[in-house]
């Protein structure tokens, strides 16, 4: 796309599609660096170093491309969105002309991924400025809010259509054969509270360490550090699954990526059985919840009831709701008729069971609860058995703005042998990394060999952190706290 015809006005049609690397880059029978041209934007060559971390673990920075985007102001539509239908475009294009400026509507495909058609959208943009006149855009972002337009200066490297880069990425590479350490999953000192990865990479001296899933940002701020979807830790359910969702899968030094779902179930002594809702978070009403004493934070003092068990399963307690949950004990937490069900079957002295159960839905069987196993939930799926797959909306990121926009990630995949890929690209920094969107994520992780890949957060809690230090550059301009982590540990 000619980036001039912006500032002419002109209709352009731009549309991003999904391509293919080299197989061989896929068909590794071991992780090592790619030889191929670097897969975004213009295909080059990367500038790269790498550090070897411990034996089997390497450390490699990479950049590519050079900046030649600029800024640009894009109008917003009624619903708020920087996009709309072309009617509404074009009605939004006469207000910028009334206002003496000149318009151009651009037409913008979504690319089709795995479970989620292409999308056909229509953008209104004025003006085309080079990265350094940014303050000659704001100006003319300002004259138009002031004839009653909302608009924003958008910088062109972060849209996600055609792009030079540059690129700054970090990427960990651990050789299945020859590593020695193990994987965990880290929620730092609770559930309910967010952390650096850096500060969750401490205590076990991890050698590397990325931040995991997505948090839930949409809950009481004490409780933000719980995550969204399924959490394991040392053998323990500490965050329920969101049904069909990608996830990471940790076993000592082995890495699987799937997707699973959890049932958890309260079942007395009485023979009476109840759907436990959830684990570690925020309930709604007539919930059954789980509380473990990771969670950090008081149960709901909603007016319901809190049964504490001990790790046998007997009732220790029965108590009002809204205290902690005390060392060593799990709580049952029922609000409306899952309180009712509580008074009924959960006396105290009486045996409680809970059964937890996580299960592989690629492998269809249940995971051991054992020890060594650790659960990061992923935010999409990008490739799956060496092909690009972008599972978008089953992941809850079917947008204009997740799929086709560019944004920091954090990025996981396994080579063919179960070799570890762990990959953070920067963005939101103009003129230095523009980051990336599923589309190039997913080409990214087949040029590094991964035959299977997710993404994980990104934005501004994209974090790589190696040897107690962060290695890239996180886009709030320092590390954000996170809701977890995972830890390559020496053993």
């Amino acid at each position: 796309m000619s980036r001039r015809t912006l500032a002419a006005g002109l209709s352009v049609a731009v549309v991003l599609t999904v391509t293919t690397v080299p197989v061989a880059a896929a068909e590794q029978l071991s992780v090592k660096f790619p030889s191929a041209k670097f897969p975004l934007g213009v295909p080059s060559a990367a500038t790269t170093s790498v550090t070897s971390v411990a034996y089997g673990v390497d450390l490699y920075n990479v950049r590519a491309g050079k900046s030649t985007d600029g800024y640009t102001v894009t109008v917003l539509m009624p619903s708020g969105r920087d996009y709309g239908q072309q009617a509404t475009a074009e009605a939004k294009a006469a207000e910028v002309e009334a206002a003496g400026e000149v318009a151009g509507v651009q037409k913008v495909v979504r690319p089709q991924v795995a479970d989620a058609p292409a999308q056909t959208v229509y953008m209104v943009r004025v003006g085309l400025w080079k990265l350094e006149d940014k303050k000659e855009a704001e100006k003319t972002a300002k004259k138009l809010k002031e004839a009653g337009l909302k608009v924003k200066v958008d910088y062109l490297g972060d849209d996600g259509l055609e792009t030079t880069g540059p690129w700054d990425a970090r990427v960990v590479m651990i050789d299945a054969r020859t590593f020695r350490g193990s994987y965990a999953a880290s929620l730092g000192t609770s559930v309910a509270k967010r952390e650096t990865v850096s500060s969750m990479a401490k205590p076990g001296k991890a050698l590397a360490a990325v931040n995991g899933g997505f948090f839930n940002i949409h809950t009481a701020k004490a409780l933000q550090g719980e995550p969204v979807g399924a959490s394991v830790v040392a053998g323990k359910l500490l965050s329920e699954a969101v049904p069909g969702r990608s996830a990471v899968v940790l076993r000592g030094r082995t890495a699987r990526i799937t997707e699973l779902t959890t049932t958890v179930t309260a079942i007395s002594q009485d023979g009476g059985k109840l759907q436990v809702n959830g684990v570690n978070r925020a309930g709604v009403a007539d919930e059954l919840l789980l509380y473990t004493e990771e969670f950090g934070a008081k149960t709901p003092a909603d007016g319901g009831t809190d049964v504490v068990l001990d790790p046998a399963g007997k009732v220790v307690t029965v108590r009002t709701a809204g205290a902690a949950v005390p060392r060593g004990m799990r709580v049952l937490h029922g609000s409306g008729t899952a309180s009712d069900w509580l008074n009924e079957h959960a006396w105290a002295g009486w045996t409680v069971k809970v059964d937890t159960k996580v299960v592989d839905l690629r492998k269809r069987r249940a995971l051991k609860l054992t020890p060594d196993l650790h659960v990061i939930a992923g935010g999409v799926g990008l490739v799956r058995n060496g092909r690009t797959k972008i599972t978008a909306k089953r992941d809850g990121h079917d947008s204009m703005n997740m799929i086709l926009r560019r944004h920091p990630r954090t990025l996981l995949g396994t080579t063919r042998n179960g070799s570890l890929i762990l990959a953070t690209i920067d963005g939101r920094q103009p003129g230095v990394t523009v980051g990336a969107n599923f589309v190039e994520a997913a080409r990214f992780m087949r040029w590094l060999g991964a035959t299977q890949a997710i993404n994980l957060d990104g934005g501004g809690s994209t974090a790589m952190v190696v040897g107690g230090k962060v290695v890239n550059r996180p886009s709030d301009g320092g590390e954000r706290s996170v809701g977890d982590a995972l830890l390559v540990l020496p053993k």
